[in-house]
Formats: C-alpha cells, structure tokens, sequence
C-alpha cells in the first residue's frame, strides 16, 4: 500500500468512527433540546458527505449471500431488478433448483428483455437421487456461468445455489476462486447464493450477507410451500 493509500484508508477509518459516536439520531440521541439535536445531525450529516467524497473506488464486486434463513435468493433477484432498471444485462444461472417457472422468473422476462435466465439443476437430492447426474448438470451449469462472466455486456451474473453445490461436493469452492481472480479488471458483479458458503469464498468476496433463521412456517407450522413466497 502507497503512503497515499495508507492516508486514504486514515481517513476513512477516522471519519467511520466519527460517524458511529454521533449515531443515527431519532430518539436514540440524548438530546432534549431541539436545537441541539440539529446541531448533532447537521455534524453527522457533515461527516456523512466527507466518507461519500473520499470513496472513489469502483470495481466488480463477488457478493455472497448464505445462511440458514429464507432470503438469499430474494436478495440477489432484487439486485436483478435494479440492474434491469438502469438499463444493464442480468444473467441468471440456477445450480439446484428443478425446471420449474417461478413467480420471479415471469415478471423479469416481462420487465425487460435483458434478463438470461437459466434453470440448469432438477431439483434438489431427495428429488432427483442421482449424484452422478446431479454433478454433471452442476459442472455444465458452471461452464454456462464462466461464459456470461467473461462477457462483459452483462453487468449482473448471480449464481442461484451454487453454495449448495459446493458443499455437497460437486463443484469446488478453490475451482471458482481461481478463475474469478484469473479475470483481469472485471467490471461485472458476481452474486453467490446459497446456504453453506465455503469460507475461502466468504474470505475472498466483498460483500457477505449471512440470512439467520429465526422463524419458518414450514418447519415451525407445518405450512406448505406457496405461491408468491417461495416460488
């Protein structure tokens, strides 16, 4: 690291804490006084400017949502949704999930004719019974997933439970960090889904978003998969 760099990330560390002692403000600040409070946010409000300024950096992130709570798919088809709307390409490839068509799948497609969408799995273990198949269709899935990443005219590429697929063996986690950091200057983000995220993948991304199950209706209730919430 330069010694510019060095004063960079000085700055940066001085002006976060900076930020976390002012606090978000509401009632959680201990001003009574009015005047006071505003004097506080006006300050945070100062600070907040000086850690978006001296931010400048911008680079093709590798994101990973994983954990045992419901989400980490949602997550990632919201970041499709914000990419179609700036008018950029998304490709989807699904690891595990079967050939069904979901709620999610429909409304991109007619949303904007940007949206790859691939459903390459059958299904899930119990479902399909076959690990000699089901590794095939996560090592055919892969190579699809390398080709839309190389191609620098999709600006989103998720792939849905490809955590999944890793944990259970059929694709290696050290596989994929090794051709990710093989790309020179990539300026596309990858998003990794899936409960299991392998710690050398967690290690190597820029954003990690672990999902914690606090309650579920169908393990706690007894409910039904159903439509709108998880397909």
């Amino acid at each position: 690291m330069t010694g510019k760099e060095q004063s960079s990330s000085r700055k940066i560390t001085s002006l976060d804490f900076q930020a976390k002692e002012l606090g978000m403000g509401g009632n959680l600040s201990p001003e009574t006084d009015e005047t006071l409070y505003k004097k506080r946010m006006q300050k945070r409000k100062d600070i907040q400017s000086k850690r978006l300024k001296i931010r400048k950096a911008k680079k093709g992130l590798l994101i990973v949502f994983t954990g045992d709570g419901k989400g980490k798919t949602t997550a990632s088809l919201g970041m499709a949704l914000r990419t179609i709307g700036h008018g950029h390409k998304v490709a989807i490839i699904q690891f595990i999930k079967g050939g069904w068509t979901t709620g999610e799948e429909k409304a991109l497609k007619m949303l904007s004719p940007n949206i790859s969408w691939h459903t390459l799995g059958e299904g899930f273990t119990w479902e399909t019974q076959n690990r000699v198949r089901d590794e095939e269709l996560v090592k055919g899935a892969w190579q699809v997933a390398k080709t839309f990443i190389k191609d620098e005219s999709y600006k989103l590429i998720i792939l849905d439970e490809i955590n999944i697929a890793t944990k259970l063996g059929y694709l290696s986690p050290k596989e994929i960090s090794t051709f990710i950091e093989s790309l020179d200057n990539r300026k596309n983000h990858i998003v990794l889904t899936g409960r299991g995220a392998s710690e050398s993948i967690i290690n190597q991304a820029d954003l990690v978003t672990e999902m914690k199950l606090i309650k579920h209706p169908f393990k706690d209730q007894g409910i039904k998969a159903q439509e709108c919430i998880e397909f």
